[in-house]
């Protein structure tokens, strides 16, 4: 177990230097990154994985920043807490930043409306100016597979293969900045409506990026194409054949970082794994993902 003792600590220390006096210390998640509700409306957001593949502080300002922007155009995202400075803040070496507390509802996001919202966050995020790593997702999931020996021979080439097929097909495409990891954990329902958040994998890529994500598991999964389609018809024209390669770009990436993620995964999650696996193996230059 992670002693959550010390980030606890520095996510509190932050927040009093700032004037803020937690009154409570409820723990959200617990994770690679742990969150905590500090106060009604004040939610902190810990890195633990302090010696994990993301060093320092770059990512969290990209996330910052890109959250800052989409919070100005009105977009259906959980905003930074206005109580204090962006940051990113880093206190006894953990990097931290702060958020608005929401209320989550039971009730299962629309597909339609999951549509509708992403695309709204894509719209506003055509307007955000600062530079962001191309693909950076791709690359960094690449350089991982370079340095570090996760799989077996064969799978750990069979997913450099496709890393790099795929930046090499993705970066002819039309790109913008993108949420980067845009899955259902990354999206609330609540009381405000659906709201996306989490945007510490944020890049410049093609939209299709963000589809191929939010419709991976339904689309390769679970093979619940009405869900898909209710998706993809609320979120609007997109390329077919970059989401195609995204869809693997999207299998390969998730791979890649499973070991990392998850090093002792319990049943459930080493059959997904390997179903991944399973499916980056077959698929071939003749395969058609069709989206229905």
């Amino acid at each position: 177990m992670i002693d959550i003792d010390l980030p606890i600590r520095a996510a509190t220390e932050t927040a009093i230097a700032h004037g803020i006096k937690p009154d409570r210390c409820d723990i959200l998640q617990n994770g690679s990154t742990l969150v905590l509700r500090l106060t009604e409306t004040l939610v902190a957001r810990v890195v633990q994985d302090v010696d994990g593949p993301r060093q320092g502080t770059e990512w969290f300002a990209r996330e910052n920043a890109i959250a800052q922007h989409l919070t100005e155009y009105g977009a259906p995202v959980i905003p930074l807490h206005s109580d204090l400075p962006p940051g990113p803040h880093e206190h006894l070496g953990y990097p931290i930043n702060f958020w608005q507390f929401v209320t989550r509802v039971d009730a299962e996001p629309d597909p339609s409306e999951i549509g509708h919202t992403l695309r709204q966050c894509h719209d506003s995020m055509r307007h955000f100016s600062m530079p962001l790593p191309k693909l950076a997702i791709l690359t960094e999931s690449l350089a991982i597979l370079q340095d570090r020996v996760l799989f077996p021979k064969a799978t750990q080439q069979m997913l450099r293969d496709h890393l790099t097929q795929s930046i090499e097909v993705l970066s002819h495409y039309p790109h913008q900045a993108l949420h980067g990891d845009a899955h259902l954990g990354n999206l609330m329902n609540t009381t405000h409506g659906l709201l996306w958040t989490d945007w510490e994998d944020t890049f410049s890529g093609p939209i299709e990026w963000d589809v191929a994500s939010i419709i991976w598991n339904a689309q390769i999964l679970d093979e619940d194409h009405g869900w898909v389609k209710a998706i993809c018809d609320a979120y609007g024209p997109v390329n077919e054949t970059a989401l195609h390669q995204c869809l693997i770009a999207r299998a390969a990436v998730m791979t890649a970082w499973y070991p990392i993620l998850y090093p002792n995964p319990n049943a459930e999650r080493q059959a997904k794994l390997q179903r991944r696996i399973d499916w980056l193996q077959t698929w071939t230059d003749g395969t058609s993902i069709a989206i229905a």
